[in-house]
């Protein structure tokens, strides 16, 4: 089947979205001694060209940019940041974009939740609040370019980028075609442009990713848990033993170990063990 005009445009706006990041991410990663996982071969990482991660239910997800430490070319690191860029016309489709990213993601993220991994959109076009909200409320820190800057870049490069459900795919070609034909000082304007009518929006985006991977551990808190199991039928003898627990009283064996980690961002990694040996190993991962 031919693609269609309209979605190879979005395809285009995908690819100016990663490309504002791209050298910004770089600059950001090579700061800091992290490395950038983006679309290219990575030899014994993955087949293929596409940046590929395994949720913890086992099914792989293609991604735009993850932050390793301790990453490199032919080797596999720590996921530290998830960031994806996506762009949407309309807003009958903005909730299922939002809802396919949270969808991807999450469950990537709570595969490496020792890691505690920043989780990034960079979302253009149409989309509604709710979408934007939506995200947000699940842990993303969200940069949201409106479809009029797109087309205020786009025509400060001399191309009419407006278009809407009636517009025909002549009109879509031809703006591919122009697009296309950008020389590369042109097409450095557009995305310029198309940064600085953002700028502070990014700013922000880069401030929240710079708290979250420049974080440094502020305490550590150890609740070693001694005291006999009660089990109840009901939550009636529960609340019944509750009333009349004596906590100056408390008498058992060892149970566990709970962990907390603060770090310098008020982020929170807990841990629950039954052995000194794997708190040493948790406290060792989360310092590295």
């Amino acid at each position: 089947m031919a693609e269609s005009p309209s979605h190879r445009f979005g395809q285009i706006i995908g690819n100016l979205l990663e490309e504002i990041l791209l050298p910004v991410l770089l600059k950001f990663c090579d700061e800091r001694g992290l490395y950038l996982d983006r679309h290219g071969e990575r030899k014994n990482v993955r087949k293929g060209a596409k940046v590929n991660w395994e949720d913890k239910y086992g099914n792989a997800h293609d991604l735009d940019f993850v932050i390793e430490k301790d990453g490199a070319v032919e080797k596999r690191g720590r996921p530290v940041a998830f960031i994806e860029a996506a762009w949407r016309r309309y807003t009958k489709h903005s909730r299922n974009k939002a809802q396919e990213i949270q969808g991807a993601i999450l469950p990537i993220a709570e595969k490496y939740e020792c890691d505690q991994p920043f989780l990034g959109a960079v979302l253009a076009g149409v989309f509604t609040k709710g979408s934007l909200d939506q995200l947000k409320s699940v842990g993303f820190d969200v940069v949201y370019l409106p479809y009029e800057t797109i087309v205020e870049a786009f025509k400060a490069v001399g191309i009419n980028a407006s278009f809407d459900e009636e517009t025909a795919d002549r009109e879509f070609a031809r703006c591919i075609c122009q697009i296309e034909s950008l020389t590369n000082p042109k097409r450095d304007a557009l995305k310029q442009h198309l940064f600085d009518a953002n700028g502070k929006i990014f700013q922000d985006f880069f401030t929240s990713l710079r708290k979250k991977l420049d974080r440094v551990i502020k305490r550590v808190v150890v609740l070693p848990l001694f005291g006999d199991s009660n089990t109840f039928s009901s939550i009636g003898e529960a609340l019944q033993f509750i009333d009349g627990f004596k906590a100056d009283k408390v008498a058992g064996d060892f149970q566990k170990y709970e962990v907390i980690v603060v770090f310098s961002n008020n982020d929170e990694i807990k841990g629950t063990f039954t052995s000194k040996e794997r708190v040493k190993e948790f406290l060792d991962y989360v310092s590295a």
